[in-house]
């Protein structure tokens, strides 16, 4: 579409997506039908999409596009038509006691026309996956794709327009000012990806629509390492979390917090992870770039702030490992770390991970608790009990204990913020029912125990009553 497309012009795509629904609601074969052939698609030219991902980042590791960009989607479709028909069958169930023998059922049909938002940091994923579960709940929707990765959001209109008819998905090009224009439409439900300070812009914007929104945000998300876990296993898989895409995501751990004896241990299994995995760090294919200039300024006034105040800076696997010229930064350890730092305030989004002393496991939590709930919460400890007070002391978006980040992968597991973190669920199931209205229904019975209760009330009503409310 025209990038500098207009309000009007958003807002008859709009009513013809919405006309286009009200005259054909997608069933069950149509839905299928649509996953099939955007799985096919997405297949056949997913090599032009990771193409066009390393392009706007300058360089995006191939193996790190096929396992966060195309594996996940390919799941996402799959376990959506694998398990639709069963999502799709009304929930029957007696109605409660008192009114047999009456009964309920709740039944699943889509909102309408859906407004999606995707981020820069996975274009194609966090694109594709929210439209995949908007179709399989019978939606049309209109996506509205990141100005700051241009390749790949062109390729995306191109997938979607070879598969979808406009009125039923169009993609919507353009830059913030397109954006913010998108949000003020009144969809029937919109679901945006990206920072807390966008989100809230979002959901102003949606309020006078009274527009449903999910925002899937981000924060501070921590890693606990317990005593006695083994450095070496708890620093390898927190690296490995954090280093995807660069530490550009949303759940990457953020800082870690570990017992202050075990500091420069970690340090030392850290360092050793970087030289094994990524020997020539600003040579290897397998090490993204970050995606801008402006991303890379920040992430450097992030360490040069913290240095000023006094934090220890440790660059892996050494000083020259930085190339500005490429968009390479260089795994950075901040030891020494307080709150008064801009590091320890802003949510990083980058490879920077500050680590943080605690004397006791409680400790650690009221640490966490003091500040906003995070987006993913990492817990590193052999010890159950001790695992099961965390997870009852800590709330969080979702939780990952003994890795990091693989609960946003798992089909089965609803995935969505709390509070600054964000709103609302989706992901196999829960994506689902946050596209579809669960429309509740009550079925009258021939005979209505509630007929026996009716005016004018007599002796039987006052003993029915009676017990009734006893």
């Amino acid at each position: 579409m025209d990038t500098h497309i207009s309000d009007s012009s958003l807002r008859a795509l709009l009513a013809a997506q919405r006309a286009a629904h009200a005259q054909h609601t997608p069933d069950y074969a149509q839905r299928v039908d649509d996953l099939q052939r955007l799985r096919a698609a997405f297949k056949a030219r997913f090599d032009d999409l990771a193409t066009a991902m390393s392009a706007d980042f300058g360089h995006r590791s191939r193996h790190e596009s096929q396992l966060a960009d195309e594996m996940t989607v390919l799941h996402a479709i799959d376990h959506a038509r694998s398990h639709l028909k069963r999502w799709m069958k009304p929930k029957r169930m007696l109605a409660d006691w008192q009114f047999w023998p009456a009964t309920c059922e709740i039944r699943y049909q889509p909102l309408g026309v859906v407004g999606v938002i995707a981020p820069w940091n996975y274009p194609v994923n966090l694109a594709l996956i929210p439209l995949v579960e908007a179709l399989a709940a019978g939606n049309h929707v209109m996506l509205k794709p990141s100005e700051h990765t241009p390749r790949t959001s062109a390729a995306l209109a191109e997938l979607l327009a070879s598969v979808f008819p406009q009125e039923r998905v169009a993609t919507v090009l353009g830059g913030p000012e397109v954006g913010a224009t998108f949000t003020t439409l009144p969809f029937d439900h919109l679901f945006f990806t990206g920072s807390t300070a966008i989100g809230r812009k979002v959901a102003m914007a949606a309020a006078p629509n009274l527009t449903p929104v999910t925002l899937e945000l981000g924060g501070k998300s921590p890693a606990i390492v317990a005593p006695g876990y083994p450095l070496a296993t708890a620093a390898a898989r927190i690296a490995a979390g954090k280093l995807l895409n660069a530490g550009q995501t949303c759940i990457a751990p953020d800082y870690v917090l570990l017992p202050t004896a075990a500091r420069e241990g970690f340090v030392r299994a850290l360092r050793g992870y970087v030289q094994q995995h990524y020997p020539a760090l600003r040579d290897t294919p397998d090490y993204t770039s970050i995606v801008s200039e402006r991303q890379y300024a920040r992430l450097k006034n992030l360490v040069d702030d913290a240095r000023a105040k006094g934090a220890t800076v440790v660059t892996l696997p050494g000083e020259d490992a930085h190339d500005p010229a490429r968009r390479v930064f260089a795994p950075t350890l901040l030891l020494d770390v307080d709150d008064g730092m801009a590091v320890m305030q802003d949510e990083i989004f980058g490879p920077i991970l500050p680590l943080v002393g605690y004397g006791a496991i409680e400790e650690a939590v009221a640490y966490v608790n003091r500040h906003p709930r995070p987006l993913a919460l990492y817990h590193f400890d052999h010890d159950r009990a001790r695992t099961e007070r965390v997870l009852d002391q800590t709330l969080a978006g979702g939780v990952s204990v003994n890795d990091a980040v693989l609960h946003i992968v798992q089909s089965k597991l609803p995935f969505g913020g709390v509070g600054p973190s964000g709103m609302g669920h989706y992901h196999g199931h829960a994506g689902f029912l946050t596209f579809s209205k669960q429309k509740p229904v009550f079925r009258q019975a021939r005979f209505s125990s509630l007929a026996l209760l009716r005016p004018p009330y007599g002796a039987f009503a006052e003993r029915m009553l009676k017990f009734l409310t006893r």
